[in-house]
């Protein structure tokens, strides 16, 4: 049900990136090609890494999760950060999500890392309720800032 993802399956990850885009009602912000993907998985030097969610009768992908290393200053070791995770709405209650989720928990115990960690859109209520069903906990006294696009240039000095 859960296996690393392999350069074959780029194209249905890409898809569903786009439907998680369109979920979050945000689609127009989702500008990421197969190729960046590609370089990003499985180039000279992978950034992020991705597993995916096969349904058990057919294979196909049917979800996926995209994560990369983050370090802890304070405990001295890595975590892992988990940038997506989706499951196709057809597929969800299968336990597919919740396999994801076990399978980057496994491999941080298994690699000593003592975080996992996300972020979550405040909205989206069924999301939050099956991560704290699990017993995630909200962070709720950190606020994520971000920069992109022309205030990026601009703090760069380069715009």
């Amino acid at each position: 049900m859960i296996r690393p993802a392999t350069p074959a399956d780029i194209p249905a990850i890409h898809t569903l990136i786009r439907e998680l885009a369109a979920y979050e009602r945000a689609l127009e912000e989702a500008k990421a090609a197969e190729e960046q993907l590609h370089e990003a998985l499985f180039g000279s030097s992978p950034a992020a890494y991705a597993h995916v969610a096969t349904d058990d009768s057919t294979g196909a992908v049917i979800g996926y999760a995209i994560w990369f290393l983050n370090f802890s200053t304070w405990r001295g070791v890595h975590g892992i950060y988990l940038e997506d995770l989706y499951v196709r709405p057809t597929a969800r209650g299968g336990g597919h999500g919740k396999a994801l989720l076990t399978e980057l928990a496994r491999i941080c115990v298994e690699r000593g890392y003592q975080r996992l960690e996300w972020s979550v859109l405040n909205w989206n209520t069924p999301a939050i309720d099956f991560y704290e069903a699990l017993g995630a906990r909200p962070q709720d006294e950190w606020t994520v800032y971000r920069l992109t696009d022309e205030a990026l240039a601009k703090a760069s000095g380069t715009s």
